[in-house]
């Protein structure tokens, strides 16, 4: 990772801009440093990213370092997205998963902003060092954890995340073990049932994509003719498939891929079997042909190949894109897809249970050349990725939104320490399990109603107008209530600090606080309560008077105008207007907790929301 950042970055760029914090090393980027982002390959756009950070730890004698990236925090603090762990991870590629996660997290209604974090080491380690490497990164990440909490993902699980908690506190990351309150997302398929509720959903409202030219001869199958292709028998897809027949039983499952091969069975693979297999060995393609197949030959109706990307020459009514590739369909070679779309097999619907969004202008390019073929001209319904696949995010957040008791938060003084750690939470097993209870019944709850309404509000803007693709349409989606939440958004959630002085201090100490200070005024305090303002001006007014001595008594405005905390963003600007003036603290019970501005509205807000309104306009 720091060989890559050498590479790419200017040296000037490095030696001005890197933080060391006994021995944890901090290069920090925000959105408008776009220059410097492109040379790790981010490019930047109105939703984000809002920080970009590389960090490591020069001491570990394990090299531990990677990515964290917060995208767009307009939903709210903190975000909420998984942590990679690969060996050839880049800071575009955990970009472009936080991206997917600002739009998963708005599309199902979170509170949270959109954030992912990279750990740059092999999946090839023994525990021990597995084990090692994530408590470097809790550690590295802790700086953090006002503006991101982690979970799983791929390369990591439930028992990282535990090993995280312990360092760090009980609500510093999600989708922990049960007996810290979570519950096991992935061994549950939390994400892979939200795949199977967005396919029962679409079964029953595609009939009126027949308003559309493309889909005016749509015939779908009875549900003891569905059958369905999984590319990527994983976490999502293997969990995909139990659910499936569970809630369809007679669904056929009649192709699977994984990194070593595909199967394909027109009749239906043996998903309860290959479901265990999966459990026990990870990949099942190889073994199952080992065990099932090698002295069959031909004679097996099951087909076996060991080219994983020709499972989407085969045919079925659904197709499930669930294995971590980006570009599952391409128009061009160039695209560096699993397979081009003239060769693809013939399907009507493709549900997408992988993260396949990006932000890169070639890679969005590319998937609109796919959806202009295989949606406008093929007629295949594509459900996009983080309108489906956010079960497991919507899991794990019910650890933040269903707070964890007072009495469960993991005492300071064992923090750190695993065995106390352990002990701890045994004499709290039954408090913690009734939580994790609690916590899964909501999440249930939860991502029924929310992958449901997705699906059925993506039918209708595709059939409100025939000329938007999926893609788009998904954004428009995500970005209405992302525009919304903006429009929410309070004074507590918009206000900058400001700086505060005492009553019977100077005109020169005042002036010298906005000099340094983050806005053009000042709060004046008496026994800590709120009794005037200073700005600049009144400073400007003092000189040009000649009152060069005197106190900020003398000049201040006793009469302020303020903000309460809940006070709105219309609200807010109504105010400004009314009273003429640029900027007002944020007050509650003559408590000073910040202040709001109309440029620091403008700049974050205003014009972000501006162009939101015309990006769902189009």
């Amino acid at each position: 990772m720091k060989q890559f950042l050498w590479e790419h970055l200017p040296i000037n760029a490095i030696e001005n801009r890197l933080v060391k914090e006994e021995g944890k090393c901090y290069l920090e980027f925000e959105n408008k440093d776009e220059h410097l982002l492109s040379h790790l390959g981010i490019i930047g756009d109105k939703l984000g990213p809002n920080l970009v950070i590389c960090m490591w730890d020069e001491d570990s004698p394990k090299e531990i370092g990677g990515y964290l990236i917060i995208d767009n925090i307009s939903m709210g603090t903190p975000s909420m997205g998984g942590i990679r762990m690969l060996p050839d991870l880049l800071p575009s590629d955990i970009y472009n998963l936080a991206r997917g996660m600002t739009l998963k997290n708005a599309a199902a209604h979170l509170p949270y902003g959109g954030g992912k974090a990279g750990i740059v080491a092999s999946r090839e380690l023994s525990q021990k060092d597995h084990n090692l490497i994530i408590k470097g990164f809790a550690k590295l990440i802790k700086k953090y954890e006002d503006l991101y909490v982690p979970g799983p993902d791929v390369g990591t699980n439930d028992e990282d995340m535990k090993i995280i908690a312990i360092q760090n506190g009980i609500d510093s990351t999600v989708s922990k073990t049960a007996d810290m309150g979570g519950n096991r997302i992935d061994e549950l398929g939390a994400a892979g049932g939200g795949v199977v509720i967005a396919l029962k959903t679409l079964l029953d409202i595609m009939p009126r994509l027949r308003v559309l030219p493309q889909f005016s001869n749509l015939e779908l199958p009875s549900k003891d003719n569905l059958n369905v292709i999984i590319q990527g028998f994983g976490a999502v897809g293997a969990h995909a498939s139990r659910i499936l027949k569970e809630k369809i039983p007679d669904a056929k499952v009649i192709g699977v891929s994984d990194i070593k091969g595909y199967l394909y069975n027109k009749n239906g693979l043996p998903v309860e079997g290959l479901f265990e297999l999966w459990k026990r060995k990870g990949l099942i393609t190889t073994e199952y042909f080992r065990i099932n197949l090698i002295d069959k030959g031909y004679t097996h109706p099951t087909k076996f190949s060991t080219n994983p990307n020709d499972l989407l020459r085969e045919d079925a009514f659904c197709m499930i894109p669930a294995a971590p590739v980006f570009n599952y369909l391409g128009v061009r070679e160039s695209d560096n897809s699993s397979m081009t779309v003239e060769n693809m097999g013939t399907w009507q619907l493709i549900v997408e249970g992988a993260n396949t969004y990006s932000p890169d202008p070639n890679k969005k390019a590319a998937r609109t050349r796919m959806e202009q073929i295989v949606y406008r001209e093929e007629g295949v319904m594509i459900a996009n990725d983080y309108l489906v696949n956010s079960g497991g995010v919507i899991f794990a957040a019910q650890e933040h939104i269903i707070k964890t008791p007072k009495e469960l938060q993991i005492p300071e003084n064992l923090l750190g320490n695993e065995e106390a750690v352990e002990n701890w939470l045994r004499d709290h097993s039954e408090s913690f399990e009734s939580l994790s209870k609690k916590r899964l019944k909501a999440g249930i709850e939860d991502r029924e109603e929310v992958i449901r309404h997705n699906m059925i509000e993506l039918v209708d803007i595709l059939t409100a107008n025939q000329e938007l693709l999926p893609t788009p349409a998904a954004e428009r989606i995500s970005l209405k209530r992302l525009a919304k939440s903006e429009r929410e958004k309070t004074a507590v959630d918009i206000m900058q600090d400001i700086s505060t002085i005492n009553v019977n201090s100077s005109i020169h100490e005042a002036a010298s606080m906005i000099i340094r200070g983050p806005s053009n005024m000042v709060a004046v305090l008496s026994d800590q309560k709120l009794v005037g303002v200073v700005t600049a001006w009144d400073i400007t007014k003092s000189i040009a008077e000649r009152k060069f001595t005197s106190k900020v008594e003398e000049i201040m405005t006793t009469d302020v105008i303020f903000a309460e905390p809940d006070h709105d963003l219309l609200l807010i600007i109504s105010r400004l207007e009314q009273y003429q003036i640029s900027a007002m603290p944020v007050v509650d019970n003559s408590k000073v907790l910040g202040y709001v501005s109309s440029d620091l509205i403008t700049q974050r807000y205003v014009a972000r929301f501006m162009q939101d309104q015309e990006f769902l306009r189009l």
